[in-house]
């Protein structure tokens, strides 16, 4: 199961306003087919799996999520596929919340006469799903703010100059970051400013730039979208992943807002002294109203930085 967590990592910000889904399929203690949500959400990963291993029969299969159990205009439910491939045992990490599922491609598989194990790594799954898992339960995109800064929490000298905070590895990730995402948003200081393009340049994933948004008042150049406030990225279309870069002021309005579902903290080992904070004011008049926020969820050493990642809790 963690293999096809991995898989599924892989259609992370392509697949909305489908899950990224993987799936492995093995027998007799070997990988016979595999398979994760293609670009635009299909087609689905068990289609994929069941396509590449032929036949399953005798075989577990591995998915993410429940498998589909209703049929759309762009192929068909994937409980139905599974049951006419007549795999021995089907593991399933998460029951799919879409009404149109939601333990019906379980009962359809049962029906079949086909072992069902649920539940299977549900905590890596729901990771790895949190962009479709959020939308649906809070009916918005999962965010994630980054920041890059000093060891003393600044973003850039008192002139505004930035460039670098931090070393080139840290800068590959945070583009690699941008390609598991289907939009980036930046303020409208940052984009007046900086005129930054928000592009992946990372080879090989030129592909995936996300789209582009910009936070405040204003008309958004050609391409972009403009939101007003932190509240309106409830209505975006086809955004299940938020990417939001900066600056100071546009972080501080998710966090405000309590928006944020994922920090990324990228800390450069240098002091600035007199500069730019890396977030506004939050609104916070209570120490204590502080805590039991966030749960550090990673770290790691990239180059001369240091990333953390932390978790709302």
């Amino acid at each position: 199961m963690l293999s096809a967590v991995a898989l599924a990592g892989r259609g992370r910000g392509r697949t909305a306003p489908n899950p990224n889904v993987g799936c492995v399929i093995v027998r007799d203690g070997r990988v016979i087919g595999r398979g994760w949500t293609g670009a635009g959400g299909r087609p689905h990963a068990e289609a994929i799996a069941i396509e590449a291993a032929g036949d399953v029969a005798g075989a577990t299969l591995y998915v993410t999520l429940e498998p589909c159990a209703h049929v759309s205009a762009r192929g068909p439910a994937c409980a139905d596929l599974i049951v006419a491939a007549k795999p021995a045992r089907v593991a399933i990490a998460l029951r799919d919340p879409d009404p149109r599922t939601d333990g019906r491609g379980i009962a359809r598989i049962e029906a079949a006469g086909i072992a069902v194990a649920t539940g299977v790594e549900a905590a890596a799954a729901r990771a790895s799903m949190a962009g479709f898992l959020t939308r649906r339960s809070k009916g918005r995109p999962h965010v994630t703010l980054k920041l890059a800064t000093s060891l003393d929490g600044r973003i850039a000298l008192p002139d505004g100059s930035s460039r670098w905070i931090t070393g080139p590895a840290a800068r590959a990730h945070a583009h690699l970051e941008r390609a598991r995402h289907e939009m980036i948003l930046v303020g409208r200081g940052t984009l007046e400013a900086d005129s930054p393009t928000l592009d992946v340049r990372l080879p090989g994933l030129e592909g995936r730039s996300p789209r582009r948004a910009v936070l405040g008042h204003g008309a958004a150049p050609e391409g972009w979208t403009a939101l007003r406030d932190p509240t309106a990225i409830a209505g975006l279309d086809g955004v299940d992943h938020l990417f939001v870069e900066g600056g100071a002021g546009t972080a501080a309005a998710f966090l405000a807002a309590d928006l944020v579902d994922r920090l990324l903290l990228y800390t450069a080992p240098i002091v600035v002294g007199a500069g730019r904070s890396a977030i506004g004011d939050i609104g916070l008049a209570d120490l204590a109203a502080a805590h039991d926020r966030w749960r550090l969820a990673d770290t790691r050493t990239l180059g001369i930085d240091r990333l953390s990642i932390y978790e709302r809790i």
